[in-house]
């Protein structure tokens, strides 16, 4: 999808290079000009598709989230991708129907665009940092925790290991080894060659001590994460709003004028 935002924002600079290049004041001479102006068949189109784009991200994205509308044929995760990628190539659409001409209420709908696109990309940094199930819902605290496993009684009772090995293990699983990752993971590595322990067991046991450092690694950072996800939300709605008002303002307002695009 973002090879598709890429391709289509490339092409459209590409075809209108020359008319937006063009002094404001130029334009109107320019050969192109009823076809790239913000009323014309092609910049009013892209503004259509554009707002029509952003309008039904926004819409089935809620509908999913707090309906459950469609929850048994779609996956949140693949439907939060899906609402990225119409609200990033959505407003890249309205950008290029101005004709990257902005004044009055336009502007205040174009930044509060930007900043609701700008607000997206660090929600979705935020997001993935949370872990979730495998369709999408976000986990609890709890449900982190119970994910991880006894890993003292079963390097003691499954694989025979002494305390100060034990301890040094839990050390690394927990983060607590201040030393660069991939010399500790040596380290662990030769603990068990030297003690003799097979091949298949040592590679179970790193793979259990990496699995369990993952875990705690989510555990510190969840609960920040899911504050700056409440935090986040402050910010992106309120932007959001004041987007999609002054949207059907200038909607309403450009067909009380009478503009009708190609109907």
């Amino acid at each position: 999808m973002a090879i598709i935002t890429l391709i289509t924002t490339i092409y459209l600079f590409y075809t209108g290079f020359s008319y937006y290049q063009t002094s404001l004041e130029e334009r109107f001479y320019h050969p192109n000009h009823d076809w790239f102006k913000p009323s014309g068949a092609f910049g009013h189109g892209l503004g259509i598709v554009g707002t029509l784009m952003i309008l039904f991200g926004v819409s089935i994205y809620i509908a999913r989230k707090r309906y459950n509308f469609l929850s048994r044929f779609i996956r949140l995760k693949y439907l939060l991708e899906f609402h990225i990628f119409l609200c990033t190539l959505g407003p890249i659409l309205v950008l290029f129907h101005t004709a990257f001409k902005f004044g009055g209420i336009v502007s205040i709908a174009f930044w509060s665009m930007v900043a609701v696109v700008l607000s997206g990309v660090i929600g979705r940094y935020i997001y993935i940092q949370i872990p979730h199930t495998i369709d999408g819902r976000m986990l609890s605290l709890n449900e982190v925790k119970n994910m991880k496993t006894d890993l003292v009684k079963i390097l003691s009772e499954k694989h025979n290991l002494d305390n100060n090995t034990i301890e040094l293990f839990v050390n690394y699983s927990e983060g607590e080894d201040s030393s660069n990752k991939k010399s500790s993971t040596h380290k662990l590595k030769k603990v068990l060659r030297d003690k003799n322990i097979p091949v298949e067991e040592r590679k179970t046991i790193l793979n259990m001590v990496k699995n369990e450092r993952s875990l705690s690694g989510k555990i510190a950072r969840l609960q920040n994460m899911q504050k700056l996800f409440k935090y986040w939300h402050v910010a992106h709605l309120p932007f959001a709003l004041i987007m999609l008002i002054i949207l059907i303002i200038h909607v309403a307002i450009t067909l009380a004028f009478g503009y009708k695009w190609i109907f």
